[in-house]
């Protein structure tokens, strides 16, 4: 006899990238000093939460239809998500770039370009699907939705 399937074994790269965030989240926790922020923590956040962004907004659409109010919290989650990432986006320009004798700091040895154009390509291409599907009131609404039950 098999056991049923648990919920998230129908989803598991988004398992895997939740895995992922818990291990990350834990190792910053850690007793050893802390880290300082760096441009390149920044850029994947802000590739993992536009990714977000966009399985959010895949999922909003076909909620909405049949489970109205259920597609209406998953668009308010979308655009919640939405300005998450802005701010990361503006936390990553806040932050000095690395040295440029850095071994780090090689940009003409990366096919897409150097990291500060990838994610603004990134940014600009989540803020398309944004604004094409909400409004700029909503996007500057306070979060107040409530427990629907």
């Amino acid at each position: 006899m098999t056991s049923p399937p648990r919920p998230d074994d129908a989803h598991p790269y988004l398992r895997a990238a939740t895995a992922g965030v818990r291990h990350h989240a834990r190792a910053l926790d850690r007793p050893a000093p802390p880290k300082p922020v760096d441009r390149v923590h920044l850029d994947v956040l802000h590739a993992h939460l536009t990714a977000l962004h966009r399985l959010l907004d895949q999922l909003a659409d076909t909620a909405r239809p049949p489970h109205p109010g259920a597609g209406r919290h998953l668009a308010t989650a979308h655009t919640r998500l939405w300005q998450a990432s802005a701010a990361v986006h503006d936390a990553f320009h806040l932050l000095p770039a690395a040295a440029p004798d850095s071994a780090e700091c090689r940009p003409e040895r990366l096919p897409e370009g150097p990291p500060v154009l990838t994610i603004c390509q990134r940014h600009l291409a989540a803020g398309h699907v944004i604004r094409r599907k909400t409004t700029p009131a909503d996007l500057n609404r306070p979060h107040t939705t409530t427990c629907a039950r």
